[in-house]
Parts: structure tokens; sequence; C-alpha cells
């Protein structure tokens, strides 16, 4: 099968095959010569990026009968590539790697393409547990770091946080938005920047096409269709920028349409369209445990609980608590909220209230944030900090 690597820009997917991968195999013993790496991003490869002179390098590198390993850095830069990929399929001896950034590398578009024929690895930026051992600061400053700048890795290398700001900044506005702009031909670049602006100061809440176009209409007196603004969003994660979280009626088994919860890829892309103004922990955790949770391989949900509430002795009225994440991979499914803070007992049993009205036996967990042991309340939840969460594999199960 055709290993499909995908990731928003700058996320080490190039090096992950090339040096990483490409190390593996040598120290593994793949000679050198059996190891193709083609980057189309490199002008003094402009010509491979042609399907059939692509398709002529690669064969007059097949020498012999022995495996091969093909490389192929950013294939959306070769129309048709599609046909070039699956030229190689029936052929035994030759293994095909690629990597892409942008909506032609969705599962569902890797599923329809290849029909079976090629599979998609899934690159994130650095998780905590990857960020922390390399960062030389303690555990506490090292998460603050984290949520603030995120784990792209090159914002890791810098040093101060003037240029970790920048580079951000930059990689926002003149990579991540400028590719979408330029692959879709949008016109009013003004519409996308400011729903930019809405999303990311609004993660973690509910939101839909229409509501935004409302916002438009109310804040920037400016009239936008909820189809253009539903466009933008679809080009926002389809470029890997942000994700999609639907709503899942616990008690009725079922997908709600609408609203959605969107969340940002990377905590530093949203902060830096912020300019850093809105640092939030709050919000920036709960972006984080979706992020980890989906690195897991999880399907994560929002989820609602309708319960009925007495209002007065002679009349109730229906209420929907909500869950911050419903988790299901496989068999697996737990309910899990994100509280950054706990200070008192009426903020436990406000975070606890939603977890106490599900009523089948799924592990029900309240991630705070701060260092606590694990520990168990009479309803049955489980509290663990982020810090267990972030750092074991396993901490869904402690």
């Amino acid at each position: 099968m055709i290993k499909i690597v995908t990731g928003v820009r700058r996320c080490g997917k190039s090096f992950l095959l090339s040096e990483l991968y490409a190390d593996w195999l040598k120290t593994h013993g793949v000679n050198a010569d059996h190891i193709i790496n083609i980057n189309l991003e490199d002008r003094r490869n402009r010509e491979l990026r042609d399907p059939d002179k692509l398709l002529d390098f690669i064969d007059s590198q097949l020498l012999d009968e022995v495996q091969y390993y093909v490389m192929i850095d950013e294939i959306q830069h070769v129309p048709e590539f599609e046909d070039v990929l699956n030229s190689y399929l029936h052929i035994k001896n030759v293994d095909v790697y690629v990597t892409g950034s942008n909506a032609r590398f969705l599962s569902k578009d890797v599923i329809t393409t290849f029909r079976g024929r090629g599979y998609e690895v899934k690159v994130h930026p650095l998780r905590f547990s990857e960020y922390y051992p390399v960062s030389g600061l303690s555990m506490t400053k090292a998460l603050r770091q984290r949520m603030i700048y995120g784990g792209l890795p090159q914002v890791v290398q810098l040093e101060t946080d003037e240029q970790k700001s920048e580079f951000l900044k930059n990689l926002m506005e003149y990579t991540y938005l400028r590719d979408i702009v330029d692959r879709y031909k949008i016109r009013n670049t003004d519409v996308l920047d400011e729903l930019v602006n809405i999303l990311a100061s609004s993660i973690g809440g509910l939101t839909n096409p229409t509501k935004l176009a409302n916002t438009f209409e109310s804040v920037k007196h400016e009239k936008v269709g909820n189809k253009t603004i539903s466009a933008y969003i679809d080009y926002l994660c389809d470029s890997f920028i942000m994700e999609r979280a639907s709503r899942y009626d616990i008690k009725g088994k079922k997908l709600i349409d609408s609203p959605f919860k969107y969340y940002f890829v990377d905590e530093g892309m949203r902060n830096a369209r912020l300019n850093f103004r809105q640092v939030e922990f709050t919000h920036l955790m709960e972006n984080l445990i979706y992020n980890e949770l989906r690195i897991r391989g999880f399907n994560v949900d929002v989820g609602v609980v309708p319960i009925q509430r007495r209002v007065d002795d002679n009349r109730r009225e229906r209420v929907q608590l909500e869950v911050d994440f419903v988790c299901n991979l496989g068999s697996r499914r737990y309910y899990i909220q994100s509280a950054f803070k706990m200070p008192d007992e009426e903020k436990f049993q406000q975070e606890e209230s939603s977890l106490r009205n599900i009523d089948d036996s799924f592990k029900k967990i309240i991630i705070v944030g701060e260092e606590t042991p694990v520990m168990r309340t009479e309803a049955g939840t489980t509290i663990i900090s982020i810090y267990d969460f972030l750092l074991n594999e396993n901490s869904l199960d402690l």
C-alpha cells in the first residue's frame, strides 16, 4: 500500500521520512542507493513536478530486484499524482511513501482516491511527552510554554519568547492562510482573516455558520453568507489548521448536526493569530487535551446529557448538560471533563454533574490543571492531573 504522510506544514513530515525513517532503514541493512528521496518543494526538482518525468526518473533508479523505498515530499505539486503513485502498486520491490499538506490528503480523500490501496500516517505537532524532556524546563513551566507556543518542532528549537512569537505569527499569516488563499483563489481575504480570529477567540465554544454569519453582521456590519463561512471553515480543516468536533447525545445515542466546536491542531497557532492577547489556560488546556486524544487515535465528540431539573414544586424544566469529550476507540469509551481549576466544592459539583447523569458503565474522568494524586469520587469519577494524563500513555486507565 502507498503510505501517505499527512499533517499541517512544519510539523515534521519531511524529517520523519527523509531523516528518521531513512536512517532507520539504513541501520536495518538497506543500502542508501535503494532509498530514493525526492523533495518537490526544492526548485532544483521542478522538472519532476511533471507526472511523466517523475515516473521516468523513479523508473531510472530501479536497477535490480532488491527492495526500493521511494519517498516523495509534497506530492501535491504534481498534477495527476494519483496515476504516478498507482503505477507502483503492483511492483513488488517498490515501497512508496509521500507527504502532503492540504485538502487532497485528508482521510476521506485517501480512501476515495486509492480505494483501499493507500494508508494514511498522521503527523501532529510535538506532544507534551515529547516536548517536556527536551525543553530544559520544570514540568509546570514546560506545560505553560507548550500551551502558549505550541509544539511545532522549529518553534521548540527557538530560544526566546520573541523569536517563537514572531515565527508563529509569520507562519500563520504568510504560509498557512496564504496557502488557502492561493489554492482556493479567495478574493475577500478580510472575511477569512476575521473568521480565523473569531474561531481562535472562541475555542471550546459551540458555534455554526449561521451564528458566525450573525456575528459578522452585528459586530462587523458585514453580510457574509452561511455557505461562504461553511466553505472557509472546511478549507481551514482541510489544511490541517483546525478540527471540528460534533455534538453527541449520550442518552439518545445519536450525533447532533449543529452546532460544533472547533479546535486548533496547535495551540501556538491559535495564540499567534490573536497576537498572544488571549492566553486563557482554561481553554488552552481543553484544546491540548483534545489534540492529545486525537493523537492517541480516539474519535472525539462533544457530549450532551439531557436531563429534567426541578424548578419548583410544580414545575420541571429540560436542560442539557455538557461533557467536554466523548472519546471512542474500538470498544473503548471514556467521558472526560477538562477543569483547569476546582477551587471549591461548588466547582467540583458543577464539573461532575454531567458525568453523574450518564447511566452507562464507561469510565468517567475529570482532568485538572494541577498536580494531584489519582482519586476516585463516591460516584465513581476518576480525577487525574493534566501532567499524569499527558505524560502517561495509559493514563485513562489509571
